[in-house]
């Protein structure tokens, strides 16, 4: 017998009802169904069927629920975050801050890559992602991803920074178990370009070199540590480069490695006032891009990892002390008439005057014998302490993590007095000379470099005097006087006021000193009326060339390299050529030199 379809309908709604109040009742009358499903208080036949009906349907629609949520869950969570869940150990490439030269332009930034993982759990047959993935992705090394995604783990990187098509390739794949996260990937759009400055990240967008790691020590790394590092609302970090006077150091440095056929070759711009460090190259260099040839030992920043014997350029320093001593003066006699003996070992002049010399004479000439014999007068240990007090026996610190140690003799006579005076056996980072030349010319302060910008009252905060003011001022006559009339010549470029000092030092080959390789360098200040900038050349084995008469010493290759770089960037930095110049007497003018004298 069948039921009528009302008396059907009617039941069908009295069950909803039932169901309705069953699902919004008091955990009693739940539990009184779930007695009555298993037949507990002895109910009746029928009641006992529909109690369980009743508690499968709550069972399924509970499950349901629950599959529903979860589903809602993955779906409003952000790309890959169900992946980054998984990668536990495995770190994903953070946010770094951009980094800007000084006048805002783009030196470091971000952009948003997609990487390739696996999550061999999920995997249905493993060779066929093998062969499917290796044919979009030949770079892959099959064997290497058969091994990896034949484990047990949850999540394996796969391939770091893939295009947009491979990712669209692999996804047309439909491999379960193959997915993509969206990382930052560093770039740097100047490649070369202040590439030692910079440094460079690895494939977790963590510093490694440069300034770079620097950042990371200043919290950065503990933030990626954290998962805090996900966002870009990170203060840009301001240098001090410039990225055109960059372009110009680089530019000019390139050709006279190629013109002079040296080895290597490094220079750098710094403010004298502020220790701020404009432009810096190193020769052979690297694209930033491609962190891998950093690690090439060709491509050293010789100005901070490197350490060398700065040759001549060394005897400003000398000088300096001996002025500042009082026991010479601009009037002072030096007797360079014969070498000087010990022991074994012989001081001569390259291009020996063979008479007394006035100071300046000493200067212009680069006499070796009457620089060790004013180091000579004052002694060895006013010479050290003077030395120590410009910053030359110490490590150079600076926001590059990478410096080096000076290496300075153990044992410390008059023969190593006598030589360092000129500028052989104590080696310092260039960089490290630098800093001690700004302090001759920018009134006798001493003032730590930086990369990074830098006021001048900051700058003042940080200096320390080394010599007195007028002794700054007799050292800018010098150094414009040997422009003008000395080994520096070919810096004089018209308009710019330019001075210097050159510098050859034989290179150590096998313990000895050889007489075929030879480091090259100048320092060039403009304007030396105020002093604003300090250009560094250093030019590694350059060769005697055409138009060089047969010489390879820094008159030759480096000081015209300065005047080139100097012509260009001058107007970049405000400094305009000027129709005429003073002579350099007019540095001693209007001071209490004449009476010091």
């Amino acid at each position: 017998m069948t039921d009528h379809p009302a008396t059907s309908s009617s039941r069908f709604g009295r069950f909803f009802r039932r169901l309705l109040r069953l699902v919004t009742a008091p955990p009693r009358i739940v539990f009184g169904v779930v007695r009555s499903a298993f037949g507990r208080g002895r109910p009746e036949a029928h009641a006992v069927a529909r109690a369980r009906i009743l508690l499968c349907m709550m069972v399924f629609a509970g499950v349901y629920l629950a599959i529903a949520g979860r589903l809602a869950l993955f779906a409003s969570a952000p790309e890959g975050a169900a992946a980054r869940r998984t990668v536990a150990s495995d770190a994903v490439a953070s946010a770094r801050p951009d980094i800007l030269d000084r006048n805002g332009l783009v030196l470091a930034t971000d952009v948003r890559s997609s990487s390739l993982y696996g999550e061999p759990r999920r995997l249905i047959d493993v060779d066929e992602a093998v062969e499917a993935l290796t044919a979009v992705l030949p770079d892959l090394d099959a064997n290497e991803l058969r091994q990896r995604l034949s484990t047990n783990r949850g999540f394996v990187w796969l391939k770091r920074d893939i295009t947009p098509q491979q990712q669209r390739e692999i996804h047309n794949l439909g491999l379960p178990g193959i997915g993509f996260m969206t990382e930052n990937r560093r770039i740097y759009p100047g490649g070369t370009l202040g590439a030692h400055v910079l440094g460079s990240t690895n494939i977790d967008n963590q510093g490694i070199a440069g300034i770079e790691k620097w950042v990371d020590t200043r919290g950065l790394a503990d933030l990626h540590l954290a998962g805090f590092a996900s966002d870009r609302q990170q203060e840009p970090v301001e240098l001090a480069i410039d990225l055109r006077v960059q372009h110009v150091l680089r530019d000019e440095l390139f050709a006279a490695k190629e013109k002079f056929k040296a080895i290597a070759a490094a220079g750098t711009v710094v403010d004298v006032r502020t220790g701020e460090i404009i432009a810096m190259t190193s020769l052979p260099d690297f694209d930033a891009n491609d962190p891998a040839r950093s690690l090439d030992p060709k491509n050293l920043n010789r100005l901070t990892t490197g350490v060398f014997e700065m040759g001549s350029t060394f005897k400003a320093l000398t000088f300096a002390m001996a002025l500042d001593s009082g026991r010479f003066n601009i009037n002072s006699m030096l007797d360079a008439r014969g070498a000087l003996h010990f022991g074994r070992f012989k001081i001569s002049d390259y291009h020996a005057e063979n008479r007394v010399l006035t100071l300046p004479e000493v200067f212009l000439y680069s006499s070796n014998i009457g620089t060790a014999k004013m180091a000579l007068a004052l002694g060895v240990d006013a010479h050290k302490a003077f030395l120590a007090k410009a910053g030359q026996l110490d490590r150079l610190r600076t926001e590059l993590p990478e410096s080096a140690m000076p290496i300075v003799p153990k044992r410390w006579g008059e023969l190593n007095t006598a030589t360092i005076a000129f500028g052989h056996g104590l080696a310092v980072a260039p960089l490290q000379a630098v800093m001690a030349v700004n302090a001759l010319v920018n009134g006798g302060y001493l003032i730590p470099p930086t990369f990074l910008k830098r006021t001048p009252q900051e700058a003042q905060a940080l200096a320390t005097r080394i010599i007195k003011p007028e002794t700054s001022a007799k050292m800018r006559y010098l150094l414009r006087l040997n422009a003008e009339k000395g080994s520096a010549k070919k810096v004089n470029v018209p308009g710019f006021y330019a001075g210097g000092k050159t510098g050859t030092a034989e290179k150590v080959i096998n313990g000895r000193y050889s007489k075929t390789k030879l480091l090259t360098t100048f320092t060039g200040i403009f304007p030396m009326d105020n002093p604003q900038y300090l250009v560094l050349v250093i030019l590694d084995e350059p060769q005697a060339v055409e138009g060089t008469y047969g010489f390879a010493t820094s008159g030759w290759n480096a000081a015209p390299t300065t005047g080139k770089i100097i012509t260009r960037i001058g107007p970049m930095l405000g400094i305009m050529p000027r129709t005429d110049v003073p002579p350099a007497e007019s540095l001693l003018a209007n001071t209490t030199l004449a009476r010091a004298q």
